[in-house]
Parts: C-alpha cells; structure tokens; sequence
C-alpha cells in the first residue's frame, strides 16, 4: 500500500448498485479478508480493469474459489450479459 503522503484526494458518493446474492457474499468475503471495505474492492477491481490489469494474485483467486464454493456462486465471466433477473 502507498505511503499517506501519497494518497489521492477524491470524493465518494452513495449508489444503489445491485448484484446477484452469491457473487456479493464471495466480494465481502474477500473484502473481509483484506481488511477493506467493499467499495474500496469495487474500486480497485474496477480501476484495474480499466488499466487493463487482473485485479487479484493468484493466491486470491484461490480464496475467491473457495469462498464461490462455500457460497455457490457458478456464474461466470461468459454469464455476465446473460442474467436475467428472477421476477
């Protein structure tokens, strides 16, 4: 992690975002165990993949396996515009 005298200032608002049960049970788990909040994952995962770069090691992909299968998440990359809401 950056030194504090190298943080950035930004400023953060509140959203409504919503996402399928299992996947945001896998996304706290990992947050819980990197000692973040889930918006600071969501961040980080999201500017990673803007720069193009995985936003895990390969030590934390096999955490993120083991929490989806304790979690039964099954969904996929290839899934993501394929869900369709359950009414």
């Amino acid at each position: 992690m950056k030194d504090d005298h190298d943080a950035r200032t930004i400023e953060r608002v509140q959203t409504g975002v919503r996402l399928e049960k299992s996947l945001l049970k896998v996304l706290k788990a990992v947050a819980e165990q990197k000692d973040m909040s889930l918006g600071d994952l969501l961040e980080g995962i999201v500017l990673h993949a803007f720069a193009g770069q995985a936003p895990f090691s390969a030590e934390t992909l096999r955490d993120i396996a083991k929490f989806g299968e304790l979690y039964g998440l099954t969904l996929t990359a290839e899934d993501s515009h394929r869900l369709k809401e359950r009414p």
